[in-house]
């Protein structure tokens, strides 16, 4: 018996039944209805027709018999009735998943989700390239990312609490956050959370500075008078305990667990023991570092304002500029582009990066000297900014336009800023601490002259050296000049890290995979820039021209340092010389022409010169009448320069020691 004939005589087969859906069956017995009784739109029997469209529920497993009749019972028009609404229903459920199946969630949200460039998502290169396959191939490629990116993100947004949680929320209008003191915290978080807030008293040895770890593990700390330590943020056990007896400026976290400190004149490196294992002698008198960790690049900057990149993997210094801006006030990373920003005296922000020799953008920030900056950590990009200078000011950027969003002036200058994973602001003046809730909303659309407190804190005779949040934890802190303070800062950090980036909890096995598989997806430093979307893009021919020559500039440049070039070389290496008119005339002029055309030489100048040196050489190999009566007429005064010279002497007679005296005339 076939599976038709089961059917019609009201036997189903299990995995039809199984596999079938309900909007299906449900509107396809409506139009069964609505028809006829016997036969469907598409002249097939009703109980074919219901076996085809498969229906899972017991109360709808009934099909259609055909009848004697047209005529149709009151119980069969109420069971049309019933039917036709629940099709409607359905419908609009349909519908209605269907609307929300067509959800874009926003492209900041989806960033950290793509494994392509955004750019490439939902695009169509049929009118692009040539061959349809392999255009509908890449079409297809396009979509699939962004399905399955959307698909990640839908799962997370339902998972995942994005709303502000672990926050500190007042219960009426009269309450104020920022009134609620640290012994109020330890005595309403538990055990674990409270024993995070501790106050280590170090009068002699500071001021201090604290130094977290990407996945916030361990701690180190560094005091200006030679006191180095290092803790385990899990257990806070001491792990190394040093005095290096001299000057230490800053201190920064390597990959594999080695630490960078910047002393008195160079900077070294320790291992987890303490132990000195490398010396660089190239970074001198050094006052803040950063480690670009998927670069292998350890920026330096010191008092003579030569920013330095070295890669750590390999020992080789990748690049060295002069600012020409001398000693910074404060250095930061990009955490999303790896770009060094800088502050001058001057009070402009400066952004650099190794594969040029001058700044990508300068920023004109403060009226006074830069004090201290910041950038937001943020997995779908960075696009604040916040910096403090001389003048008072703690001013908000937003890095994607360029343009001040919040601007607001401080009791007294801000000397250290940081930016929690959660968007917390938390600022330092004096022995003063404050932390900003709503640092990136605009004042002026809520009508405020600054945003409100969320968490104080006063380290009474003691000013603030340095601010860190913990990576994925909910603490802060606080280098000062008595010690290093820890403090709870409910809602900091990010409950939710993602274990194949930067885990917590790993263990020693998984963390020399992670260190192996790291160094082998090293970014190369000439990929690092301010506009991510350039990797990748494919150059026009003119422009692809214009970079080859730049590179070969560049390699011609590296030979003489950039402050001795000529200014014609620095403009040409720096981009500002207007290279398509200089080929164009080289192009014009003829091989014969080049060789008549003479060297200009500017008379003007005073001193020597290589095209001075190099025209006179060319003019001792030139042989005319001219020169030739010059080279005899001096030819003849030296013959009789050297003649008088020859009668004096045989006109002196040697009779003794003292007949020198003999020929004086009284």
């Amino acid at each position: 018996m076939t599976g038709y004939d089961k059917a019609c005589r009201g036997v189903r087969p299990k995995s039809v039944v199984a596999g079938a859906d309900e909007s299906r069956m449900a509107l396809t017995r409506a139009a069964e209805s609505l028809v006829s009784p016997h036969q469907n739109k598409d002249g097939l029997p009703a109980c074919k027709q219901s076996w085809l469209s498969g229906n899972s529920h017991d109360d709808e497993r009934r099909e259609f018999q055909p009848t004697e009749s047209v005529s149709m019972s009151k119980g069969k028009e109420r069971q049309i009735d019933e039917d036709a609404e629940r099709a409607t229903r359905i419908s609009g459920g349909t519908a209605a998943r269907a609307e929300m199946s067509d959800y874009e969630p926003p492209a900041a949200e989806l960033a950290k989700y793509l494994k392509t460039r955004p750019r490439q998502l939902k695009r169509d290169y049929k009118h692009s390239i040539r061959d349809r396959k392999l255009a509908s191939h890449l079409s297809e490629l396009s979509s699939q990312h962004y399905r399955s990116a959307a698909a990640a993100h839908e799962h997370d947004d339902l998972l995942l609490d994005r709303s502000a949680s672990g926050l500190l929320e007042p219960e009426n209008d009269l309450e104020r956050t920022w009134r609620v003191r640290q012994r109020e915290i330890q005595d309403s978080v538990g055990l674990s959370s409270a024993s995070k807030a501790f106050d280590l008293q170090l009068d002699d040895l500071g001021p201090y500075v604290g130094e977290y770890t990407h996945d916030g593990r361990r701690l180190a700390l560094c005091g200006r008078k030679g006191h180095v330590a290092t803790f385990d943020t899990a257990t806070y056990k001491l792990e190394t305990e040093i005095q290096l007896k001299e000057t230490c400026r800053d201190a920064k976290w390597l990959s594999d667990g080695f630490l960078a400190v910047a002393q008195r004149q160079y900077v070294y490196i320790y291992d987890q023991q303490g132990l000195e294992i490398h010396q660089l002698r190239n970074h001198m008198e050094v006052t803040h570092m950063e480690f670009l960790r998927y670069h292998y690049l350890l920026a330096t900057i010191g008092n003579a304002g030569y920013l330095k990149w070295q890669d750590t993997s390999t020992g080789q210094i990748v690049t060295e500029t002069r600012t020409r801006l001398g000693q910074p006030g404060a250095m930061t990373q990009d955490p999303a582009t790896a770009v060094i920003n800088v502050g001058h005296a001057n009070g402009t922000v400066t952004l650099w990066t190794p594969n040029l020799p001058h700044a990508q953008v300068t920023l004109l920030a403060h009226a006074g000297p830069v004090k201290a900056i910041s950038v937001m950590p943020s997995v779908s990009g960075s696009p604040y900014m916040a910096t403090s200078g001389l003048d008072g000011k703690l001013k908000v950027w937003d890095c994607r336009t360029w343009s001040v969003l919040n601007e607001w002036q401080t009791r007294r200058p801000a000397g250290q800023v940081a930016w929690s994973q959660r968007g917390l602001l938390a600022a330092g003046w004096g022995n003063q601490l404050g932390v900003y809730r709503s640092a990136t909303s605009s004042l002026k659309r809520d009508g405020a002259e600054k945003p409100g407190l969320y968490l104080t804190h006063a380290t009474p005779g003691s000013a603030t050296q340095s601010l860190r949040f913990c990576p994925f934890d909910d603490v802060l802190g606080l280098g000062h000049a008595k010690g290093f303070t820890s403090l709870i800062v409910p809602g900091a950090g990010e409950p939710h890290y993602d274990s194949l980036e930067a885990d917590p909890f790993q263990g020693k096995t998984a963390r020399r995979e992670r260190q192996v598989q790291s160094l082998l997806d090293k970014i190369p430093a000439d990929q690092i820039t301010v506009d991510q979307d350039i990797i990748g893009k494919l150059l026009k021919p003119k422009e692809l021209a214009a970079t080859a020559a730049f590179d070969e500039r560049r390699k011609a440049a590296r030979a003489t340092p950039f402050a001795r070039l000529p200014r014609t070389e620095r403009l040409k290496v720096s981009g500002k010389a207007d290279i398509d008119d200089e080929d164009e005339d080289a192009e014009s002029i003829d091989e014969e022409q080049r060789a008549q055309v003479k060297p200009e030489v500017n008379r003007r100048v005073k001193g020597r010169s290589k095209e001075m040196k190099r025209l006179l050489r060319r003019r001792k190999n030139v042989v005319d009448e001219q020169t030739l009566a010059i080279r005899a007429k001096l030819a003849k005064q030296r013959e009789a320069r050297l003649a008088g010279v020859n009668t004096q002497q045989s006109a002196v007679v040697s009779t003794g020691a003292l007949s020198r005296f003999g020929n004086r005339k009284l």
